[in-house]
């Protein structure tokens, strides 16, 4: 009920605001968070540290679909979970390995020169993402000098074209695989079973995963996490999706309750750990 109530108050949210757009346009009538500037990289993330950068790509559609409306706020769907969820992995990730972690959460176009600074890469949220030439070019360069990316909080079938389109055109002869949940990759430090599926944080308490309807249709096998990469030449994993699935959400929520914390934080925190850790030795 709870759910339903919440997807329909947004549908009539993103109604009202317009039913015509199709590009983003950020409306100016919603505040938007002032520091998002702060976290672009500079020279006090350089150095022997691990810093956990974010890409910040544009997505098609509008209301809803490149952007949509919560806690009272504009998100751009590169953003969601953003900074909180990057900071409190940075931090945790510290505690739970010998790791030297910037605590500062990193946001970088793809086109910005410093991208091959950092060599862990996080998408969120890339169900509506689109990129243009040069950030394709550019994302594929990074690959295949040995850059890491990661995917994650995107659910279902036309969520994960949108994204195999777009790595169609960074790595263009390179198709995705579908990775086993025994991979490697997920027991490099902490031994899982599986990339744990985490709802966001409205549905956790009713559903183990997000209900299709606020997602992009078709939403088909939205119930059933995959975990997908991309292989360069060598074999070498340069790129790992987690699909069907929330983990930054783990991070960002793990103040929800204690609950939450055991249920979802905790395994959350531990698939990040595993990821870095293979990302940075392989």
């Amino acid at each position: 009920m709870l759910a339903a109530a919440w997807s329909l108050g947004l549908l009539a949210l993103a109604a009202s605001l317009s039913s015509q757009r199709r590009d983003f346009v950020a409306p100016d009538h919603f505040d938007r968070r002032p520091d998002l500037e702060a976290h672009e990289p500079d020279e006090r993330d350089s150095g022997s540290w691990f810093s956990f950068a974010r890409a910040r790509y544009d997505s098609e559609g509008g209301p809803m679909e490149s952007f949509y409306v919560y806690d009272g706020r504009l998100w751009e769907r590169w953003e969601t979970d953003h900074p909180q969820a990057d900071e409190n992995f940075a931090f945790r990730l510290g505690e739970l390995t010998k790791i030297e972690v910037n605590r500062r959460s990193i946001v970088l176009r793809l086109t910005d020169p410093r991208l091959f600074d950092f060599p862990f890469l996080y998408f969120c949220d890339v169900g509506w993402m689109r990129l243009d030439d040069a950030e394709a070019q550019a994302l594929g360069e990074y690959l295949r000098r040995g850059g890491f990316l990661w995917v994650d909080d995107f659910w279902g079938e036309a969520e994960w074209r949108a994204f195999e389109r777009a790595m169609q055109r960074a790595l263009p002869d390179t198709p995705w695989v579908e990775l086993p949940m025994d991979h490697p990759i997920l027991s490099t430090l902490f031994p899982l079973d599986g990339v744990p599926q985490i709802p966001a944080r409205d549905f956790a308490e009713y559903m183990p995963h997000d209900p299709p309807e606020i997602h992009r249709q078709p939403a088909w096998g939205i119930q059933q996490v995959r975990l997908r990469g991309y292989l360069g030449e060598d074999g070498r994993l340069l790129a790992v999706a987690t699909l069907n699935t929330d983990i930054g959400d783990g991070w960002e929520r793990e103040a929800y309750g204690e609950w939450f914390f055991e249920r979802f934080s905790s395994r959350a925190y531990a698939a990040g750990a595993n990821i870095v850790l293979y990302a940075l030795t392989h």
